[in-house]
């Protein structure tokens, strides 16, 4: 049997899971165990908590990022693009999501 694959919305292959992608998007959560990512080393906020209230981020050896939650880190981790990264920290730094951090729409 052959190993699957993983694709994210740029049908890049990721630790060894397929999910189908359609029209340039996969169809199914993009989640994948972080322990199958591989040795990857976990940054975090300085800004989190104690009890883990952040998320972490992770460099992949493609250029990809993983990001999971730091309070489940056997959990699933999202692999983003370096464009939906730079598009997300872009945002963040405008201002774009205060209004989650706040609890108020903008």
């Amino acid at each position: 049997m052959q190993e699957p694959l993983l694709l994210c919305a740029t049908n890049r292959v990721h630790a060894g899971i397929h999910r189908p992608a359609v029209g340039g998007l996969v169809n199914q959560p993009n989640g994948v165990p972080a322990a199958e990512l591989g040795p990857v080393t976990w940054r975090r906020s300085s800004g989190g908590g104690p009890d883990g209230e952040s998320v972490e981020f992770a460099l992949l050896d493609n250029g990809d990022v993983a990001v999971r939650n730091a309070r489940d880190p056997q959990g699933p981790a999202l692999i983003y693009t370096p464009a939906e990264i730079s598009a997300f920290v872009h945002g963040a730094k405008a201002g774009e999501f205060d209004d989650m951090v706040t609890g108020r729409p903008d």
